[in-house]
């Protein structure tokens, strides 16, 4: 009996589908350091980090095959969160907003 709700509880949890662990995963990759230098270089151009880039092309190619996971979410997008639709709005803009009112 106390097998099944161990085992019971932690085989569900796996396989629900909807649920992804929040953790991205890490990789080791080993490359040719002419081939690291080209993708920092292009990565540059296209203001994204080597990793960035690398999860842009590698997402792109699995596109391109018909092999994207339908779950896989979006790239996740860094630095500051855009500007509010509505600068008139009092819910979010309230720091920035009032120093420019005085």
């Amino acid at each position: 009996m106390s097998a099944e709700t161990p085992a019971g509880s932690g085989a569900e949890s796996e396989r629900t589908p909807a649920r992804r662990p929040q953790q991205r995963k890490q990789v080791l990759l080993r490359l040719d350091p002419l081939i690291h230098d080209a993708l920092a270089r292009w990565a540059g151009d296209e203001l994204r980090s080597a990793n960035a880039q690398i999860e842009f092309l590698l997402r792109k190619a699995l596109a391109e095959a018909g092999r994207m996971p339908r779950g896989a979410g979006a790239i996740p997008r860094r630095g500051r969160p855009p500007k509010a639709k509505d600068p008139g709005s009092d819910q979010g803009g309230q720091g920035g907003q009032s120093g420019r009112s005085d």
